[in-house]
């Protein structure tokens, strides 16, 4: 298994480096485009480079007339932005869901099955 610390170095690598043929932005917007479909890879390149990263990715290719790469890198911001709406509203709906139960619970409390409590004065037993 790759580390993180090795992930984040190698991309930021990519992202800098001028020896070769593609441009910064390409290797930013391919990467993000490919993490895409491992959740590992996605978290660390988000961790290592960022959506802010990925968007200026994206501005560059759309300034370059790469239309294809622009394309990408909206796609791959698209889908990482809908990941983290989907997080943020499957923590809240659960917070949301156990918050609900535990109030039914208590107000429902006093209806719970049990051995029978005798009252007073009235002489009846408990087996009732």
């Amino acid at each position: 298994m790759v580390s993180t610390t090795a992930v984040k170095r190698a991309l930021s690598a990519l992202a800098t480096r001028t020896d070769t043929a593609r441009r910064p932005y390409v290797a930013v917007i391919d990467e993000a485009d490919a993490a895409r479909s491992d959740l590992r890879r996605a978290a660390g390149f988000i961790d290592a480079v960022g959506l802010d990263r990925l968007a200026e990715a994206v501005d560059a290719a759309n300034h370059a007339g790469d239309e294809a790469a622009a394309e990408r890198g909206r796609d791959a911001l698209a889908a990482y932005r809908a990941f983290r709406r989907a997080a943020a509203d499957g923590s809240a709906d659960h917070r949301d869901r156990t918050d609900r139960d535990t109030e039914t619970e208590r107000r429902c409390d006093h209806f719970r099955s049990g051995p029978g409590i005798p009252k007073p004065d009235t002489g009846q037993g408990t087996d009732r």
